[in-house]
């Protein structure tokens, strides 16, 4: 049995990301897989403080210095087979909690660890008002991932107006991304 872990972020814990999350979750038990959810707003997830001229520890030995949840968080993706983020949309990027875990995940990963490397993802990214950011969110946060060599597998925009179509369809995108981490890729 496959482990995949979502982590997904918005400050509302019944709104359209935790529903994309949801979905998402339901259809990866489906598919077979053993699934870990994370709600990132509900840790204590600190922004880098580019410490040592800008690259610390994160650099030089793969670690954060900085006491918080980021570890346990980091060393659960690192023993998963497959990695889903799911974040809510500010101003066409990712939620401030999301960002300060992937800069941080992405210093360790890119300069020294690279224990994600080649990992599969999924992702979502769950805007509301006019919905125009989800797409620019998806790509800046499917960037991030490649510079630490993880491989998006799949990737949905959803917004208030396709929510009743597309949060129903992330149930068999998450079930067949189990089935896939279980059968292969190809």
């Amino acid at each position: 049995m496959k482990k995949i872990v979502v982590i997904w972020s918005s400050p509302n814990k019944d709104g359209l990301t935790h529903s994309a999350a949801a979905s998402l979750i339901e259809g990866m038990r489906k598919g077979g897989a053993e699934v870990e959810e994370v709600w990132l707003n509900g840790l204590d997830m600190r922004h880098c403080m580019a410490c040592g001229s800008g690259y610390g520890a994160c650099r030089s030995e793969g670690r954060c210095v900085i006491p918080d949840d980021f570890k346990e968080l980091y060393d659960k993706l690192a023993e998963a087979d497959g990695i889903v983020f799911v974040t809510a949309v500010y101003w066409h990027d990712l939620t401030e909690v999301m960002k300060a875990f992937t800069d941080r995940l992405r210093r360790c990963e890119s300069a020294h660890n690279h224990y994600l490397a080649e990992k599969k993802a999924y992702i979502a990214a769950c805007a509301g008002g006019t919905g125009n950011g989800a797409t620019e969110c998806l790509v800046r946060l499917e960037d991030t991932l490649r510079h630490m060599g993880v491989r998006t597998w799949d990737r949905m925009p959803v917004t208030r107006f396709n929510k009743d179509y597309n949060v129903p369809s992330l149930a068999k995108g998450g079930e067949l991304f189990a089935v896939r981490l279980e059968e292969g890729f190809r």
